[in-house]
């Protein structure tokens, strides 16, 4: 009896225990859920200022000044954002091992040599007092919900055992210098060129290169990179991907497009957009609708912690973003002062490295004391991984003057191409291409580059000895490309090559292939006049201009092949009937993706072992260089595989063991019928927080969302990119969509992958998610009576 009594109290503490946990998750995850009709007073408001929100609760914000209406937008992005908005400042500021983790502390110590900070310090003293107050007033109204809401605050603040810290204006600034850094990513392709080189010959090597006349192999002949500077930037480059492993990259790749009136059905532009990134939660864009009347009324989509639309349109003009993928990057190996190591030297004299010592707090308390060293171009890689007898320094474009805050507040303001033009010249750090259309017509797309005036181009260190290759300035902005009203009627940019040529100043190895921007085009021509809805299926797009080309190379040679014909002669029918579409039902679709991966592997691996080439693997663009370059050659040495003795295998024999190796692989995940194989049910997208590696935390407050089927690839218009090791690993995509209506702003429209709250309690942490993978829209109204007719949520800040 005693013992059954034990037992029952056992339980019942079991069970008291488990109820007081769950109400304690329960609180921790909807105590900060705001209630979006209830009035707030804000301190130093003016004017009373109106917030409707729609069944999306986005916020369309109603002002009568600039500084209320910042004020306002401060508080509501904390509301919605507030812990992602911290996470983000403290990678510019090089602290996130104090709150995440010990591992982290050289990727604070990389953050804090790029310097943001002072940059930003910088711009915002030197901004106009109108500008200067706008910044102001969004960090008051983000000051203002941390300070009223200390006991509602993120879950992920009390988990982590931190409180957010007081907002400030170069908090903001320094969000535009992260965006500039992750666009800085040519070099860990240069990386692992020059690894790839000191395995291969001449011959070999080339087919890896970039297919651009005037940059050939010769442009890596003039430097080469030892095993130590190897070791080097494999460390930089290992410190960079924590940050992606974070889902904290921004800007990658992007699609944007436009149509003048003589396109349009409307009789007015058309314009799209939509920039590639990471695909997790929360997701980098916030969608907002600001409007002062008479005097301001923009719509479009925010960074997390900084004030203004990135991306969107007023009432005059329309604007969007893709990546010009400029190589702002060089490294340098410097020639330290045996007698003091304080030097280096430049020009036949020794130079004193400027020295900064950095404080660094980790997760476990301690405080890490580490130095940065500085020379005139920029910081010392090699304070971050030391290796005996090599200093490494770089320079980047994210240091050279520039002032990205003031060039979005007046595109936000802009009415015509004149000053959009004035708009974008400080836009220096953020290297883009930005499409442009207004409602009286005009359309264009101007570059807005800050491209280096440098002596040499390609991949390297450089001898830092000398200031040969140091920059010698920017590019004007007179002399960047642009177009504005072609005879064509139309425009487009999807990360192509930017120029023709004979363009007079080197801009980049690394343009995406043309595969996405060829597929725009055609589908731009398809159609004397286009509308919404042919815009809508150009978005949903996934037919492939890659596998078009390659497929029929392929099919070509495994139909000579006797022992492939016989075995799977229904599945060679089938694959010469496909449409290149990857749609999610495609079994096509499946079967080239890895037939694709299959054959590089079997033309490379040998060659550079499993180490490198699982490193290879993860760049497609260099994937892509080579087959691209392979096709014109399918003679190439590359077909003989290196581990066999017995003979010189050819393409056909590289095709017979791919298309084998790729069916079987597909069975072992698929099962053995191959109608069963279709891309959507293994290619698949997850939605994942950043602290959803705990995969307790991420259960229990339910952070992730998927899997979700999905189509396309990265070679698609509408583009869903995995790790080609694992095709369910999708992570990379569009991270907004955007139609914009010239003719009535009324009918654009516009999608977000996640949703517009980062709280994973909210019913619009992922609201938006089913409509994004099923390619489908919402409204993006900015007419007053639609705002209200179609609002569910309305509040007043009030003085």
């Amino acid at each position: 009896m005693k013992t059954k009594k034990i037992l029952w109290a056992v339980l019942f503490l079991l069970l008291f225990v488990l109820i007081a946990a769950g109400l304690f998750i329960n609180r921790l995850s909807n105590n900060p859920i705001p209630d979006y009709n209830e009035s707030i007073k804000l301190e130093r408001l003016t004017e009373e200022v109106q917030v409707y929100r729609d069944s999306f609760a986005i916020p369309h914000v109603y002002a009568q000044n600039e500084h209320d209406l910042y004020l306002a937008v401060g508080y509501l992005m904390a509301q919605d954002r507030l812990w992602q908005m911290d996470l983000l400042r403290r990678v510019t500021q090089g602290r996130l091992s104090e709150v995440l983790s010990n591992d982290l502390v050289e990727v604070d110590q990389l953050m804090r040599s790029l310097q943001m900070t002072k940059k930003s310090s910088a711009i915002f003293d030197s901004a106009n007092k109108p500008l200067r107050e706008c910044v102001l007033a969004f960090c008051d109204g983000v000051n203002q919900f941390i300070n009223n809401n200390q006991n509602k605050l993120p879950f992920e603040f009390k988990l982590l055992g931190y409180q957010p810290e007081e907002w400030l204006p170069v908090h903001s600034i320094n969000l535009i210098g992260y965006m500039a850094w992750d666009l800085s990513t040519g070099w860990p392709n240069e990386l692992t060129l020059m690894k790839l080189k000191n395995k291969l010959n001449e011959e070999k090597f080339n087919m890896l290169l970039p297919d651009i006349p005037g940059q050939s192999s010769s442009i890596y002949s003039e430097f080469s990179l030892d095993q130590s500077e190897a070791e080097v930037l494999t460390a930089l480059q290992k410190v960079t991907m924590k940050l992606d492993d974070l889902g904290l990259d921004v800007f990658r790749g992007s699609n944007n497009w436009v149509i003048d009136g003589t396109k349009s059905k409307t009789g007015k532009p058309l314009l799209a957009n939509d920039m590639h990134l990471g695909l997790n939660i929360p997701g980098v864009w916030y969608q907002m609708h600001q409007v002062i009347p008479g005097q301001l009324n923009v719509t479009g989509v925010v960074l997390p912690g900084q004030p203004m639309i990135i991306a969107g349109h007023n009432d005059n003009i329309a604007w969007g973003f893709t990546n010009v993928m400029t190589d702002g990057l060089d490294f340098y190996e410097e020639t330290v002062n045996p007698e003091n190591p304080d030097e280096y030297l430049l020009d036949g004299e020794w130079k004193a490295f400027t020295m900064k010592e950095e404080i660094i707090l980790n997760k476990s308390g301690d405080t890490i004391r580490m130095v940065n060293k500085f020379t005139h171009r920029g910081p010392v890689v090699t304070s971050i991984k030391a290796i005996p007898g090599k200093t490494i320094s770089m320079s980047w474009i994210g240091i050279m003057p520039s002032n990205e805050l003031l060039t979005v507040y007046r595109l936000n303001r802009a009415a015509n191409w004149d000053e959009f033009k004035d708009a974008i010249r400080t836009f220096v750090s953020v290297n883009q291409n930005v499409v442009y259309a207004d409602i009286e017509g005009n359309i264009g797309l101007h570059s807005t580059i800050g491209l280096p005036i440098r002596e040499a181009t390609g991949v390297g260190v450089y001898p830092g000895e000398t200031s040969k290759y140091d920059w010698k300035g920017l590019v004007p902005f007179e002399e960047l490309p642009f177009t504005f009203n072609p005879d064509c009627g139309f425009i487009s940019s999807a990360n192509n090559k930017t120029v023709k040529d004979d363009y007079p100043y080197y801009i980049s190895s690394w343009f995406d292939l043309p595969y996405r921007q060829d597929r725009i085009q055609e589908l731009l021509k398809e159609k004397d006049q286009l509308s919404i809805k042919d815009y809508i299926r150009f978005h949903a797009d996934q037919r492939s201009k890659m596998a078009e080309k390659m497929l029929p190379v392929f099919l070509h040679e495994l139909n000579q092949i006797e022992s492939v014909k016989d075995s799977y002669p229904e599945i060679l029918e089938q694959l010469k009937a496909w449409d290149y579409n990857l749609s999610r039902e495609s079994v096509d679709a499946t079967i080239f993706e890895f037939l694709y991966f299959s054959i590089f592997e079997n033309l490379v691996a040998d060659e550079i072992g499993a180490d490198l080439f699982e490193e290879v693997s993860g760049k497609k663009i260099m994937i892509k260089n080579f087959m691209e370059n392979f096709l014109k050659n399918t003679d190439s040495p590359w077909c003989d595989n290196i581990s066999s003795n017995d003979k010189k295998e050819t393409f056909a024999d590289v095709m017979e063991i791919s298309f084998s190796e790729a069916l079987n692989r597909i069975e072992e995940q698929m099962g053995p019928d191959y109608n069963d194989w279709m891309w959507g049910d293994i290619h698949t997208l997850t939605l994942q927080h950043p602290l959803a590696s705990a995969k307790i935390i991420a259960k229990v407050f339910g952070l992730n969302r998927g899997p979700y089927s999905v189509g396309g690839s990265h070679h698609t218009v509408c583009p869903y990119s995995y790790n080609y090791m694992d095709p369910s690993s999708v992570n990379h995509g569009a991270s907004h969509r955007h139609i914009f209506d010239l003719s009535n702003w009324d009918n654009s429209l516009t999608v977000i992958p996640t949703g517009n709250s980062g709280l994973p309690a909210s019913d619009h942490y992922c609201d938006q998610t089913e409509l994004y993978v099923n390619n489908q829209y919402h409204s993006d109204y900015v007419s007053k009576d639609k705002i209200i007719a179609n609002a569910k949520y309305s509040m007043s800040f009030i003085k």
